[in-house]
């Protein structure tokens, strides 16, 4: 019988906020490589709020040295969102699978500016913001990546 490690203990869900563009580089970074159905965004015009369902990469995971690979479903969601708009983004075919490259925040006038998703393939969301107030939460128990590889990017 071996004493408990530290390294052992549960690593807990992410739920982390962002208030600028410092914060917001945060987040990309734990987003980067989610991938999502185009079906599992949704914009809430009324309450000015932009979510996002995503399977999101643990890049986090200090545990990745002794199991495979994990992605946990996690809410990216925006709020203050003004205006929406996509480009390279075929909402009509329900079975498109999209992945999140990036996060990042264009400053305009006072604390307004604009939120650009960047995606695989040259699609892109931008939201129009009053300013950055952004969430990022897991939402399930984290699960063994279906491809049982870390992601990897041409450099």
């Amino acid at each position: 019988m071996e004493d408990a490690r530290f390294e052992d203990g549960r690593e807990t869900p992410l739920n982390l906020g962002a208030l600028d563009a410092d914060d917001l580089q945060v987040l990309s970074s734990l987003a980067q490589d989610a991938v999502f159905p185009v079906t599992e965004m949704q914009w809430d015009r009324k309450a000015r709020r932009f979510g996002l369902l995503l399977n999101r990469f643990r890049w986090e995971d200090a545990g990745a040295d002794r199991h495979a690979p994990e992605r946990v479903q996690s809410v990216l969601a925006f709020e203050n969102v003004l205006h929406v708009a996509s480009q390279g983004v075929d909402r009509a075919d329900k079975d498109v699978i999209l992945s999140l490259l990036s996060v990042t925040f264009e400053a305009g006038e006072d604390e307004a500016g604009d939120i650009l998703l960047t995606l695989a393939g040259d699609g892109a969301i931008r939201l129009a913001v009053e300013a950055v107030e952004a969430t990022l939460k897991d939402v399930t128990k984290p699960y063994v990546a279906p491809s049982k590889s870390v992601p990897k990017h041409d450099t």
